[in-house]
């Protein structure tokens, strides 16, 4: 995060960069006229998603370790391979403007996306996969760098992310070799940018029930030995890019378990000489009418050197604990968090969106003695399939390093996602972000992004 200064100016809406503004304005237009054509006949409420509060990046650990259900492993693995090969093309065009605390900005515009495959199972135990990544500028100043879009210096890149094998051990467990995205709370694509992050590894994971009212358990270990991080066409030691001058891989092993409305899951990350980081949380959901639920959830992350202290050379630990409620009817969400962060130093996410619950588009609310209040609404529209919008505010404290200073984030999000029409396979989103910072100056920060993504529908 930019810990740079500027002094209150405007309010943050007459701050958009004019060709944000325009673009906003265009994409409003364009979804007010497509509105019109895709309305749904009074009556039919049906959305195709439920909302959530989970940030783009973040990882929950119930969606951690493989697919989403057990269905939808077993249909994998009953895969034929070179005929039932899987192509998966998107491309990209990224807008993303960050006036930051000193009132200098960070701009671009970017197009690119993603090209890969991945088989079917060979005498039903062996796939391969690959997809290669890029990213090119449309509108990159040199004296505007840092918005990750692009490579340092706003140069393009094109790299291949992922070169996997994928063998079954079973009909419910999987192992893995080669370099490809992982999904876990600290070992995450972390895609909220052109390109994922993708690891270099070594993993196992397990699904196992969670059909016909059976308990689901996901589990996944491996080890971690490089990282591709998102604006980048290199790997490199997982330790080097926390920070340190040694290189030293990751061993990670968690699990999940879920039962109807109630799950509870844990992982740990160590790497030796560099640091260990446990992570744990619980869900529970309550509901309160056909269409209306209350749901709970807990969350603690506690991180400390390992070994020799190489990455900072002292020893050093932190800790962060949250709590959220969500109150969810129809299509609408209602979201309250609190985090509060403890130790001798901030937290940690080297490799990976921070999963924190008050994490949201440009804080993390993770420093030392740092504590934050979250508010959130969000709602799917029922008439336009595809389209929601979400407003976020988050109060965080004064953390306990002299010359930091409490910071206050809103946030507001549209996104429409078209299922149908000619369209089908076009998402289009704008994000932005004010943060106050209660410095002397009173300084703020503006956060802008335009997003259009394509995924072909007959690839």
């Amino acid at each position: 995060m930019s810990t740079f200064t500027k002094p209150l100016g405007r309010p943050c809406w007459q701050r958009l960069h004019p060709l944000s503004a325009a673009a906003a304005l265009v994409l409003g237009m364009w979804a007010s006229n497509a509105m019109a054509q895709q309305s749904v006949p009074p009556g039919d409420e049906s959305t195709e998603e439920e909302p959530t509060s989970t940030e783009q990046g973040q990882t929950p650990l119930d969606e951690s370790f493989g697919l989403k259900t057990h269905q939808e492993w077993v249909r994998e693995t009953r895969r034929k391979a070179l005929e039932d090969t899987k192509w998966d093309v998107q491309v990209r065009s990224y807008y993303l403007d960050r006036e930051k605390y000193d009132d200098t900005d960070s701009t671009a515009w970017a197009l690119g996306g993603s090209v890969g495959f991945k088989t079917g199972y060979f005498r039903e135990r062996f796939a391969f996969g690959a997809t290669g990544y890029g990213s090119a500028p449309l509108y990159a100043p040199d004296d505007k760098d840092g918005t990750l879009l692009l490579k340092p210096g706003q140069e393009a890149y094109a790299v291949l992310g992922e070169l996997y094998g994928e063998f079954l051990v079973t009909e419910d467990i999987r192992l893995s070799l080669g370099r490809r995205a992982i999904d876990t709370p600290y070992i995450n694509r972390n895609d909220s940018r052109m390109t994922p992050n993708t690891f270099q590894a070594a993993t196992v994971q397990g699904l196992h029930g969670g059909d016909e009212g059976r308990p689901e358990w996901r589990w996944g270990g491996g080890y971690f030995d490089e990282i591709k991080e998102r604006n980048s066409d290199d790997f490199v030691s997982m330790s080097r890019d926390a920070g340190a001058t040694v290189e030293r891989g990751v061993y990670a092993l968690g699990g999940n378990y879920k039962m109807g409305d109630f799950s509870f899951g844990a992982v740990d990350y160590y790497s030796n000489d560099i640091i260990n980081i446990f992570y744990t949380e619980a869900k529970y959901g309550v509901p309160l009418g056909e269409k209306t639920k209350l749901n709970f959830a807990l969350q603690y992350s506690d991180q400390q050197a390992t070994g020799d202290n190489l990455l900072r050379g002292d020893d050093f630990e932190a800790r962060q604990w949250g709590a959220k409620a969500e109150l969810g009817w129809r299509g609408a969400l209602l979201t309250a968090g609190y985090t509060a962060a403890s130790g001798d130093t901030n937290m940690q996410n080297p490799w990976s969106g921070y999963p924190g619950y008050t994490s949201v588009q440009v804080e993390d609310f993770n420093r030392d003695g740092e504590d934050a209040w979250l508010l959130r609404a969000a709602y799917n529209f029922q008439t336009v399939k595809g389209m929601s919008i979400y407003g976020l505010y988050v109060d965080g404290s004064t953390p306990e390093a002299p010359g930091q200073f409490a910071k206050d984030e809103y946030d507001f999000n549209w996104q429409w996602t078209i299922g149908e029409g000619v369209l089908k396979g076009l998402m289009l989103r704008l994000r932005y972000a004010h943060v106050e910072q209660s410095d002397p100056a009173d300084t703020d920060l503006d956060d802008l992004r335009i997003m259009v993504y394509y995924d072909p529908p007959s690839l």
